[in-house]
């Protein structure tokens, strides 16, 4: 026999190096001479593949893989791969695949790999199993997380593989992102004959809930009862979820009552998407009803179910009953979390009961729950909006006690709650501080130390800052720009507040009430009463009016509005201090005869407080709906302008709002 001076790398078996592979293991037989002569590993090939039993072809492969290094060659592999698949042990013959690609990757970039492996298994056709060993091959690459290297061996396998891979494929994709090429992969696999399953459309119809096409998943689902296919519980849990995520309450119970009629059992997270969905609609009474529904039909809650009752019992401000739910979380054994006590205190933050969130703080620790900087910054948050924003720098303080790093968040925090009172030098320092500490100002840096200086009427501070902006990459919004146009007209630079106006619509931000009330207001007090009032009619007519026209056309389209919705609504345009809406819904609501329940005149009573409209525009809100109501001259939009000042604005206002909309 030719000796060799030196033999190939020794390479222990791979099924004893690969857990996962540890079942194809079978007792050992002597080892097979260490050679790699073409003329060997041919009988190696031969052997396995002629092999009458798995032990036996395992047998051979286990005995003779360490002395076959696969960077060299991949016979020996593509041949057991191949007799696996050929007995139908679709996983082990997978979890070998992912074990060699593992060995190549640490000298090969991906794409060599899959050449490498696909080469060697295409050198080895026997009868019947080709399109199932490339099957194998996609799903190994998809669970590798390398689809784009697995859609590479779709195409050039020439053929159709079986279902189940193609399925693995679509997903591996789909998590990428990347929807059209899922949907063009799938298109051509339905033209070469694809069937799909279940498990296909799952796929399909998450990828269309993601994209927010709820549309499409349902036609989906229809096609798939027509195709004799029955939806499970994750495609039903999915499509709710969707429709969900788009506020279409309605469409999504009737899915849920569709599921239960099919005798698709809800799961605990179908319920959880359910529940949460209304939660986000404030629809307490729904939430509860799943609540108590879920633990009627045997499945018990876990700590997101609680989540969620916590976060709506926060919303509605009934903090007291989150005790009877905790009870609840010890007798079914759930931990309350982090985010539980998170919602708990911010709700108590909002409600200004700080001494309450403050235990809540003491208590977590107390559980050997660790507070984040998600629980610093909503005590920090509630501390700045009470005007005791040295109490929040204590906090922020306490941070570096506690090791934890701070955010942007909690800078921004306490930079606002300075402006807010005022001291410039201090919120100037913070933001020193925060980029001492390695982070940038952000956007909503640039625009709270922007509108601080404009009411602390340094101009030129403020101007700075929106050039810096500009640098900086940055595009200032729809605050900034309103924060700059009232501090140059309070300052009697009404052309230069007109000019910032003309630059923000050339920028494409689009104005807000503030804005229009900001301007309005200032060419008044400027003597310009004529052209504030071609100003208004001009923003009113063709902003204002046609867009709101389409908000509830289509609302009313989609559904009859209720209380409920109604307050939904307000609350998230108060949220984003948005007033011309809340108005226009106010009215809309009276106009259909739906009174305000007393969770609504809660999120009111807050709102605009915060907003600080409560006396004036409330009272001559009301006052304008009865004259416009006598009068038959209906007009939402003026309505909501008159209310959408504050008070030392309100007097021009209605003047402007008088000459435009009555008699």
């Amino acid at each position: 026999m030719l000796k060799l001076k030196s033999f190939p790398p020794k390479i222990n078996p791979f099924f004893n190096q690969h857990p996962s592979a540890a079942l194809l293991s079978s007792p050992a037989t002597p080892s097979l001479p260490a050679e790699s002569s073409p003329p060997y590993l041919a009988n190696l090939v031969a052997s396995i593949l002629s092999s009458s039993t798995t032990d036996q072809a395992l047998r051979i492969f286990n005995s003779a893989s360490p002395s076959i290094n696969p960077a060299k060659t991949l016979k020996l592999h593509s041949a057991i791969v191949h007799f696996l698949t050929g007995k139908r042990l679709y996983v082990k013959a997978r979890c070998l695949i992912e074990g060699l690609i593992e060995i190549l990757r640490k000298t090969r970039k991906p794409h060599k790999v899959v050449s490498s492996i696909f080469t060697a298994l295409n050198q080895i056709q026997p009868s019947g199993c080709g399109g199932n060993v490339f099957g194998v091959l996609i799903n190994a690459l998809c669970q590798k997380g390398l689809p784009d290297e697995g859609h590479w061996v779709y195409r050039k396998m020439g053929r159709l593989p079986p279902v189940q891979p193609c399925n693995v494929l679509l997903n591996g994709i789909l998590k990428t992102g990347r929807v059209e090429l899922m949907w063009e992969v799938y298109y051509d696999m339905v033209s070469n004959g694809l069937s799909p399953s279940e498990v296909t459309y799952g796929i399909l119809i998450d990828a269309s809930c993601d994209r927010g096409d709820t549309e499409k998943a349902r036609l989906l689902l229809e096609e798939m009862v027509k195709r004799g296919l029955k939806p499970t519980v994750v495609i039903y849990t999915t499509l709710i979820r969707g429709l969900c995520a788009e506020s279409k309450m309605l469409e999504a119970e009737a899915a849920f009552m569709r599921m239960m009629e099919c005798g698709v059992a809800p799961n605990l997270y179908t319920y959880n998407v359910l529940m949460d969905g209304y939660a986000k609609m404030v629809c307490a009474e729904k939430v509860r009803k799943l609540y108590y529904a879920m633990l009627d039909g045997g499945v018990l809650p876990n700590v997101v179910t609680y989540s969620i009752l916590i976060y709506l019992l926060c919303k509605i401000g009934e903090l007291v009953a989150f005790r009877s739910y905790f009870v609840h979380m010890v007798k079914f054994n759930v931990i309350p979390d982090i985010y539980i006590y998170n919602c708990l205190m911010d709700g108590l933050c909002d409600a200004g009961d700080l001494s309450a969130a403050k235990a809540m703080l003491v208590e977590m620790e107390k559980f050997g729950i660790s507070p984040d900087v998600v629980t610093y910054g909503i005590l920090m948050k509630g501390y700045s909006r009470a005007g005791r924003v040295e109490d929040a720098e204590i906090l922020f303080s306490k941070m570096n006690e506690a090791g934890l790093m701070k955010n942007s968040v909690v800078y921004n925090t306490l930079i606002d709650g300075y402006c807010k009172k005022g001291s410039m030098e201090k919120a100037v320092g913070i933001c020193s501080r925060m980029m001492e500490a390695g982070l940038q100002p952000d956007m909503v840096t640039f625009c709270t130390l922007i509108n601080g200086h404009c009411k602390a009427g340094k101009l030129e501070a403020a101007m700075g800052l929106y050039y810096e902006m500009g640098i900086k990459g940055y595009k200032p919004d729809v605050v900034a720009y309103t924060s700059l146009i009232d501090g140059h007209f309070k300052n009697g630079y009404a052309d230069a507040a007109l000019q910032l106006h003309r630059e923000m619509i050339d920028a494409g931000v689009a104005p807000n009430a503030f804005t229009l009330s900001c301007v309005v207001d200032g060419l008044c007090k400027d003597g310009r009463i004529n052209n504030a009032t071609s100003f208004f009619l001009e923003q009113t007519k063709v902003s204002m009016a046609e867009a709101d026209a389409k908000f509830f056309s289509d609302m009313r389209r989609r559904l009859e509005p209720e209380a409920v919705d109604y307050a939904a609504l307000v609350e998230g345009h108060f949220g984003a201090k948005r007033v011309f809406p809340v108005m226009m819904l106010q009215a809309d609501m009276l106009k259909k005869g739906i009174l305000p329940n007393e969770f609504m005149y809660k999120i009111l009573e807050r709102g605009y407080q915060e907003t600080a409209y409560l006396a004036s525009a409330q009272k001559f809100f009301e006052r304008m709906c009865l004259v416009l109501q006598k009068s038959k001259r209906w007009n939402r939009v003026a309505v909501a302008a008159c209310v959408s000042t504050s008070q030392n604005k309100m007097v021009n206002i209605i003047q402007i709002i008088l000459q435009t909309v009555l008699p």
